[in-house]
């Protein structure tokens, strides 16, 4: 398995799934949508599917002396790695915000979404959301993405707007906490955030490797 992540990596891989990865620092934007940052590393991955496609790297990959499950758990567990680095990004900007800057005017003005652990935890639901959609809907054919990523695009988009729009409800406020202000609820909601990111990747990967074995490539 891990000789097949190595040729994820290297070979099936768009240089942009990595340069994207840097759209998990948009955690320190003021004034805007942050879990915008989820989507946008979502396509970056993207172009890794369809550089993948143009060349042929499907067939490839079967081709190799490895189970047929064993391509699909290579992309899953690829795509979880650049998802992983993103949030890594993200957990150290919300910390940032969080701590040294809590107190700053500039976030505290800030209408939309602030960067805590409820933001966190939304965008691990994000990825799960792109694993599911995207991925899951990719290998139902192994070649056609489009549909499925025109889904995820309107699935999360769809999230991102009722993320925003939670802590203008009344009584909901604390999911918009400054700093460490309600942390017991901020670090549940990361939690379960993270269960349902592992949950929902895990059916996922089971689901595509079985469409998978029933194509004939």
């Amino acid at each position: 398995m891990r000789n097949i992540l190595r040729k994820e990596m290297k070979l099936s891989s768009s240089v942009l799934s990595y340069l994207f990865i840097l759209f998990g620092l948009m955690f320190l934007l003021p004034g805007y949508p942050i879990l915008c940052g989820a989507f946008f590393v979502s396509l970056g991955l993207f172009q890794s599917f369809q550089t993948a496609r143009e060349a042929n790297d499907i067939v490839f990959s079967a081709l190799l002396p490895v189970a047929k499950k064993d391509v699909v758990i290579g992309k899953y567990l690829f795509v979880c790695l650049i998802e992983g680095c993103a949030f890594l990004l993200m957990a150290f900007a919300a910390v940032l915000r969080m701590t040294v800057f809590s107190q700053s005017v500039v976030y505290r003005s800030n209408a939309l979404m602030n960067a805590n652990f409820f933001a966190l935890g939304m965008a691990c639901v994000i990825f799960g959301m792109f694993n599911l959609i995207f991925v899951g809907g990719f290998f139902k054919t192994a070649y056609r993405f489009g549909r499925p990523f025109v889904t995820f695009i309107i699935a999360a988009f769809l999230l991102i707007f009722a993320a925003e729009a939670l802590h203008h409800v009344p009584g909901m406020e604390a999911l918009n906490a400054f700093g460490s202000e309600h942390i017991v609820l901020q670090v549940t909601l990361l939690a379960a955030g993270i269960v349902l990111y592992l949950l929902i990747t895990v059916i996922s990967c089971r689901r595509a490797c079985g469409y998978f074995e029933r194509i004939d490539l």
